[in-house]
């Protein structure tokens, strides 16, 4: 089980490193494309020129992302599973369906990363639902972990999870409104990859912050 300080295996690199390997990731297998011209040059960020999905679809950048997303997929699902046991210890909101997301968040990214770059219409299902249920899954996961932590709103960390909370839904109402109100498809395609990016960039935060107060609290595993 896991203790505070007694412990002889700290947790928080795990989140970090949950945070860090696909962040890294994307963006390597970002540049390989530009460099390999199966991407344009541009601030995928700013400019929206690409996807991170056509930015990871073919060449080596692939390779890289499919090899890379595997493990990431597993960290992400630990790190939810720690987190439900974190949670037990000093709050008093029950958190049952946390490490459920976590696994479903998890299987979700793992799918979409293994159909990447596959050709067919079953395919292109498959890595639109898992990137959608990743992205949802892990949203519900924060909320939830939000909740249990809202008994005590001065916790450290708390409002750094609120401000990643309320990022990642301003994005997802700007992408609605982008979808109804931009009507030049090149346009609305920038846009939402521009979202797309920031998205992804505020969910690596989440674990970022998990492993900050790990760190702090000196959250680990107890071995007996």
């Amino acid at each position: 089980m896991a203790e505070r300080a007694s412990a002889s295996l700290p947790l928080w690199p795990l989140p970090l490193l949950a945070a860090v390997l696909p962040l890294l990731v994307a963006h390597l297998a970002w540049w390989l494309s530009v460099r390999d011209g199966l991407a344009p040059a541009c601030n995928p960020y700013l400019d929206g020129c690409v996807s991170i999905s056509r930015a990871a679809r073919h060449g080596l950048g692939n390779d890289l992302f499919r090899m890379a997303m595997l493990p990431c997929a597993v960290l992400q699902a630990l790190c939810w599973v720690a987190a439900t046991a974190w949670l037990r210890r000093d709050t008093p909101v029950a958190v049952p369906t946390l490490p459920w997301l976590g696994v479903v968040a998890g299987v979700a990214l793992a799918l979409y990363a293994t159909f990447l770059g596959t050709e067919g219409q079953t395919y292109e299902l498959l890595r639109r639902y898992g990137n959608v249920i990743y992205f949802g899954s892990t949203g519900l996961a924060l909320l939830v972990a939000l909740r249990a932590l809202s008994w005590n709103r001065h916790a450290p960390g708390y409002r750094a999870l609120f401000v990643i909370a309320v990022a990642l839904l301003a994005i997802g109402l700007s992408s609605v409104v982008v979808a109804y109100v931009v009507e030049e498809p090149d346009r609305r395609d920038g846009w939402r990859n521009a979202l797309e990016w920031h998205l992804g960039l505020w969910l690596t935060g989440i674990y970022a912050v998990l492993g900050w107060l790990w760190r702090r609290e000196r959250w680990a595993l107890a071995s007996n």
